[in-house]
């Protein structure tokens, strides 16, 4: 990953919405792996790296002056430091907010990136009611159970959201794989989530 998309995010960002990104770039990472190693990527997915920094930049415009505009204000936002990205990551960026953006999650890495992203906050959650706050303690099946049974729990997860995955033409991912894939891949970045 590119230091100057880190440094960028980093300094655009406050720490929580930081962290969130650094969150979903590690389940966009364990995402692409999980689909390539299982040869379920078409030869129309976008590389890794591209999934990977859609993740980290998926929110760089969600503060002042662009946070009215998130997600359609990426670009200017990423001037700012003098960056660009290809075409491909501005659309999967794009496809985490379709109600604002226009653009509906049709690829793998769309999917991945809409279905995901308001996951990683129930995960992280999880985790800080645990008597240990770490998320090498957190179980599949803590956040299976606080997920479908306690929806007060992290109210803000947008739980319709993530259930997509199991849509057929999306991930076609059982719930439990889906946030099995998600949590793990936070697990080995969790110290840079403090977690």
């Amino acid at each position: 990953m590119n230091e100057a998309y880190f440094s960028a995010v980093n300094s655009q960002l406050d720490e929580k919405i930081f962290t969130h990104s650094l969150a979903l770039q590690a389940c966009m990472s364990g995402l692409y792996d999980y689909f390539s190693q299982n040869n379920l990527l078409s030869s129309s997915e976008p590389p890794k790296e591209d999934w990977l920094t859609a993740g980290l930049i998926h929110d760089i415009d969600y503060s002042e002056p662009f946070k009215e505009d998130h997600p359609n204000k990426t670009r200017e936002a990423l001037k700012k430091y003098d960056l660009e990205v290809p075409e491909a990551v501005i659309d999967i960026v794009k496809a985490h907010a379709p109600e604002k953006t226009g653009v509906k999650p049709k690829s793998k890495a769309q999917w991945s990136i809409f279905c995901a992203d308001s996951l990683t906050g129930l995960i992280m959650a999880v985790a800080y009611v645990y008597p240990s706050k770490k998320l090498a303690d957190v179980k599949v099946s803590s956040v299976l159970k606080r997920f479908l049974k306690e929806p007060r729990f992290a109210a803000g997860t947008r739980r319709d959201e993530v259930i997509l995955c199991e849509k057929e033409e999306g991930l076609n991912l059982k719930l439990e794989t889906f946030i099995e894939i998600c949590l793990s891949s936070m697990q080995k970045v969790s110290s840079s989530l403090g977690l």
